[in-house]
């Protein structure tokens, strides 16, 4: 399944990346502003922070029973009126009490990719995740928050974790990634 997941990943990796690199698409496929394709004019606004962005976690795709796969994506608006760019991945921390991950970059997602997001648009990230076993510490973690900066900016922007306990790979990794930006509905 984790494989699976990975390939599509990849896939949607290798389209937005054809995408930013083939011009103007000539819409978003809605008027609304939220849709639409990333496109590779970069510096209109400068990187994308914080204070211009609003967030949105979930809803999730729980991982039903430990050792499955779940994913809790993560939308960026842009607020303001003026393009801003997303170069490379969130930075990532997942939470358990006082003891903190950081997440590794999906297979196949690069910190070279920069992709434009408009005023009004949106863009989403993913986590990736494999669930822990309950209960047993040694091999899970009880995540309760999830901590994440946009590329370029230093803001920190805190979240509950939505999920059940993520699986341990060693003392300092979970068994979790974050995914590329990508255009919401992608």
């Amino acid at each position: 399944m984790r494989t699976a997941s990975t390939a599509i990943a990849a896939a949607l990796l290798a389209a937005l990346t054809l995408t930013a690199c083939g011009g103007g698409d000539g819409g978003d496929g809605g008027g609304d502003g939220k849709t639409g394709a990333a496109t590779a004019d970069s510096g209109k606004g400068g990187a994308c922070t914080a204070a211009q962005a609003g967030f949105e976690v979930g809803p999730s795709s729980a991982a039903p029973a430990a050792g499955d796969e779940g994913a809790v994506p993560v939308t960026v608006t842009n607020k303001g009126d003026v393009a801003c760019t997303l170069k490379g991945l969130a930075g990532v921390d997942l939470s358990a009490g006082d003891k903190s991950w950081a997440l590794q970059p999906q297979e196949g997602a690069s910190q070279d990719t920069e992709v434009t997001l408009e005023g009004g648009q949106s863009m989403t990230f993913t986590i990736s995740y494999v669930r822990g076993v309950a209960g047993d510490t040694e091999k899970s973690a009880a995540v309760d928050e999830l901590k994440f900066t946009l590329p370029g900016d230093s803001k920190v922007n805190s979240f509950e974790w939505p999920d059940p306990e993520v699986a341990v790979k060693s003392e300092s990794t979970l068994d979790a990634t974050v995914g590329p930006f990508l255009p919401l509905g992608d």
